[in-house]
């Protein structure tokens, strides 16, 4: 025991320093820049484009086995079965046709703007209210893919492709964003195809919903340390709701190259709070859900399928951990392996 507690102390010492040394250069100047696994407030472009129209895994008890598993082939069927309704490639992205807009990085800033069926190389940087991406495809080389600033609301994103190419941009890539919400409200992202960006879906607040995360792409920063990466990633301390239900959230990236979560609910900024993790197939980290820890209350984990995909106990060292039971609100209820196994979170302490 002491042996395995030592093995896991260090690799979360490894993994706090790929955290603490995160820091590059600015997209727009050239000036340092502070890069944490939390949502970051990247800096605005140097000129900017009118558009017309984590943290490291605590020390935890792994989530215990199944008891008696069954035969492998059972297991296989069984598992597929649970997962087989979940988002994938077929039933997010984009609808229609799209038109190239090779835009690179731009700012968006004109309010009620709807942006449809563009295929852009480039990012979107939106300082402005009610703007709505739909049935497009975005790739980007920045350290965001949409990113909606401070004081602006409304945000939408649906039926998209958020995608990256894989370190490069600012920073080498380092601590990065397929959609991230800075903004005074809840930031909508539905039906969208995710892929490559370490913390793909970074917002306190929000409705994600009906969403494929997957093929997160590990890589090391401008420092030389490993991206942190998360499906879906909360530094707490957000005023509104973040309600995170039916996603499909994969992380296959190895521990010991950043794997953070599936769903990573972190208290970076404060307490987590008022947050839903409901009906999402869950899989990879090195633990599949970070529960916001000691202070975390309102927050309602019902109906989730852990997948064992990546790891036998769906993250590298289990299903769930800094959970806290005890905590006002708190709700556990129908978690379960993808072979119906009961998924129970190890007690605090």
């Amino acid at each position: 025991m002491r042996r395995l507690r030592g093995l896991v102390a260090g690799l979360a010492l490894l993994l706090s320093a790929g955290c603490a040394a995160g820091t590059g250069p600015s997209s727009a100047t050239g000036t340092p820049g502070t890069r944490a696994a939390a949502p970051a407030h990247p800096p605005a472009p140097a000129t900017a484009t009118a558009v017309p129209g984590s943290p490291a895994p605590p020390p935890g008890t792994p989530a215990s086995p199944p008891a008696t598993p069954a035969p492998a082939s059972a297991r296989a069927t069984t598992a597929a079965s649970a997962e087989a309704d979940f988002p994938n490639a077929r039933t997010t992205g984009p609808r229609t046709r799209l038109t190239p807009h090779a835009t690179g990085n731009i700012s968006v800033r004109k309010n009620g703007m709807v942006i449809r069926g563009w295929d852009i190389t480039g990012s979107l940087d939106v300082y402005a209210d009610d703007v709505t991406v739909v049935d497009s495809r975005i790739t980007s080389a920045n350290w965001w893919g949409v990113n909606l600033r401070p004081g602006h609301r409304g945000l939408r994103i649906l039926h998209s492709t958020i995608t990256a190419v894989p370190g490069k941009g600012p920073d080498n890539g380092g601590v990065d964003y397929a959609v991230s919400n800075m903004g005074t409200s809840s930031v909508e992202v539905g039906w969208c195809d995710v892929s490559v960006f370490g913390n793909a879906l970074s917002m306190g607040q929000g409705d994600v919903h009906d969403n494929y995360v997957h093929d997160l792409v590990p890589f090391r920063n401008a420092g030389g340390e490993w991206q942190h990466t998360d499906a879906v990633i909360s530094g707490g301390g957000g005023k509104g709701e973040l309600v995170v239900r039916h996603n499909t959230l994969l992380n296959p990236v190895p521990v010991d190259q950043g794997a953070s979560a599936s769903v990573g609910l972190f208290a970076d900024a404060g307490p987590v709070s008022r947050t839903v993790v409901d009906g999402n197939l869950l899989a990879g980290g090195a633990y599949a859900l970070y529960g916001g820890g000691e202070g975390a209350t309102g927050i309602t984990v019902t109906d989730n399928v852990f997948s064992t995909r990546y790891h036998r106990n769906s993250g590298r060292y289990g299903a769930v951990t800094a959970w806290n039971a005890g905590g006002a609100g708190n709700v556990w209820r129908g978690n379960r392996f993808s072979d119906g196994t009961p998924v129970t979170p190890a007690p605090a302490g």
